[in-house]
């Protein structure tokens, strides 16, 4: 089994030299806080990592989750971790000060998750859900239930849930059928839920679960679907747990990975409806659904990051203590000496620092927004968020595939056995282009509200700043050949716009059926772009005399590389998509047999 070793040298990187964060701090007047607090920090949340949940991770793999008659009962050594996870203050570190959170900058609540989510994918599905909750309820919840639920949220004592999807009602929240009548100042929440991540558990005294459903005189269809707070367990007059809501886990779905998360059916209101508050609006249910799904969705591409760097890792490993050539003399080598293999090493570990750039450069931009000097600027950010969003969730989601892939391939036939490891971060890995919104929807978000909706401005912005680094590039002679092959991935991106405003928007079926190329084009071409950038800070530093110089001209090479192998996907994505002419159209339903 592979030993989780924190990436401290390319996080820090990042954050230093392509995120300037020292600048940000400076500018927003950061007290306090600037690049050496977070590295710091993350020191400490790499040891939580390494020495505590790490080890976990195969144990949850092989001693999954268990229903019992007192409900689901996590994996052994599981709730043990989670309390030094709580006192140490890791669930609290972005959330709002009022609230008793700590007010630190979203890139480093960002930074700590990606240390937990490489420890232990399964146990940071936890937390993760915990922070959608309490932002749905910050953003959309009254004043009572902000000061009643949040506290014991943010400080951990309390785990939160997202309870959207039913048996008949995957994707389509629109079939939503789970209803809430209204009874004094609650309501009562009956109907299933399927799906639910973390649904249960005895880590916690208490659960907070938000629940999607339908008031009596709702209207049909997703306008009519409200937000509903629902705890397992109501509050007495102290606001401590004290009674069973009527809610409870029914059955755990059996998974082909992530066997430590507890993936929960619902059930509430079998014995006369579970008590439910309404959070928001009436009928305004979806606005309050897309503020935990846009946070979900970064926080799901980030373990796209954490499974490619862990099964980098271990491929690493293996790769330079397998022995498996032989010298004429006799004497045996490792299989990192074969170009085949240094060729899968380097893809794995160019994408894998694409994937963490990228997912850092989405995390900062939500603290830009809120240290922004104007309205306009924050606009600004906003819409670089929301442009990023759909990048992040499904190209980092959809590399993690191919990275675990090459990582069970370098072990060869023992990658195939589960005692090496590998297997595990192949079989995790795959869940996450599914859920929070497949790849698929994503795409669909990404080019008909990121990109029509303002007639490709964001994207044009985004382009624009591609551009910079693309001069910058051609500029400095060892990094020439790199600047033009970003300069031509940079004119397609362009022509693909020009496309998707043109042609596609003409036929919005054949845009639909095209959308998932268009959005990969874009996320290789940023993975090139971030990439790029790193090449020039690298060699900066280089010529300078700073650094660690086999560190530095690594960083040079993974560009390179990308560039070479990575980067053509923008071309022919573009390609596929012009000649597919609708041809992804011409089946009918008979046809498909």
């Amino acid at each position: 089994m592979s030993h989780y070793d924190y990436p401290y040298r390319d996080v820090e990187f990042v954050i230093n030299n392509l995120l300037n964060f020292d600048q940000l701090a400076a500018a927003g007047q950061l007290d306090g806080v600037d690049s050496g607090f977070l590295m710091e920090v993350l020191n400490e949340a790499a040891k939580l990592g390494t020495d505590v949940l790490a080890p976990l991770n195969v144990v949850g793999d092989r001693q999954g989750a268990q229903l019992t008659e007192a409900g689901v009962q996590e994996t052994a050594g599981f709730a043990a971790a989670y309390e030094l996870y709580q006192q140490g203050g890791w669930t609290s570190l972005a959330a709002a000060p009022e609230y008793g959170g700590q007010g630190l900058p979203n890139l480093l609540s960002t930074a700590v998750s990606e240390v937990i989510q490489t420890a232990n994918l399964a146990f940071s599905l936890c937390p993760l859900l915990s922070t959608g909750a309490m932002h749905a309820i910050e953003a959309h919840g009254s004043d009572e239930l902000k000061q009643t639920w949040l506290p014991k949220m943010v400080d951990g004592s309390w785990t939160g849930t997202m309870n959207l999807t039913e048996p008949d009602a995957g994707s389509d929240l629109a079939a939503v059928k789970t209803r809430a009548v209204p009874e004094g100042d609650h309501y009562r929440i009956s109907g299933q839920k399927i799906f639910i991540t973390w649904g249960d558990h005895q880590m916690t005294d208490n659960i907070v679960h938000l629940v999607l459903a339908r008031l009596p005189d709702a209207p049909a269809g997703v306008k009519g679907i409200s937000l509903f707070l629902v705890p397992k367990f109501l509050l007495d007059d102290q606001g401590q747990p004290a009674t069973a809501n009527d809610v409870r886990c029914v059955a755990l779905e059996h998974k082909l990975g992530i066997h430590a998360s507890p993936t929960c059916a619902m059930s509430f209101g079998d014995e006369g409806g579970a008590v439910g508050y309404l959070v928001g609006e009436p009928n305004e249910g979806l606005a309050c659904m897309f503020t935990m799904m846009n946070d979900a969705r970064q926080a799901v591409g980030l373990q796209g990051v954490a499974v490619a760097e862990r099964s980098y890792q271990q491929a690493r490993q293996f790769a330079k203590e397998r022995l498996q050539g032989t010298k004429a003399d006799g004497s045996r080598f490792s299989i990192i000496k074969f170009g085949d293999v240094r060729r899968m090493l380097l893809q794995m570990k160019s994408v894998t620092e694409a994937m963490r750039a990228l997912a850092y450069v989405g995390a900062v931009e939500i603290d830009r927004e809120k240290l922004a000097a104007s309205p306009a600027e924050a606009a600004q950010h906003r819409a670089r968020t929301e442009l990023l969003t759909p990048i992040v969730k499904a190209w980092l989601t959809e590399m993690a595939q191919e990275v675990t892939y090459l990582g069970t391939q370098i072990h060869g036939g023992m990658g195939f056995i589960e005692e090496t490891g590998s297997a595990q971060f192949y079989r995790d890995a795959r869940i996450l282009t599914i859920y929070e919104g497949t790849t698929g929807i994503q795409a669909l978000d990404f080019v008909g509200r990121k990109v029509l909706r303002d007639g490709g401005a964001a994207l044009r912005e985004l382009l624009a700043d591609i551009e910079a680094v693309v001069t910058e590039l051609v500029d400095v002679e060892p990094l020439h050949g790199l600047g033009q092959q970003l300069g031509e991935a940079l004119q397609t991106g362009r022509e693909a716009l020009d496309w998707m405003l043109g042609a596609g928007a003409e036929n919005r079926e054949l845009l639909q059926a095209v959308s998932v190329p268009l959005l990969m084009l874009y996320g290789h071409l940023c993975g090139g772009w971030l990439l790029g950038q790193s090449a020039l800070r690298a060699q900066r530093l280089l010529g300078d005399g700073s650094g660690d110089r086999e560190f530095l001209r690594a960083k040079v090479v993974s560009a390179q590389f990308f560039a070479a192998h990575l980067l053509p996907r923008v071309k022919a994505a573009l390609d596929s998509i012009q000649r597919d002419n609708g041809v992804a159209l011409l089946l009918s339903e008979e046809q498909f047999n």
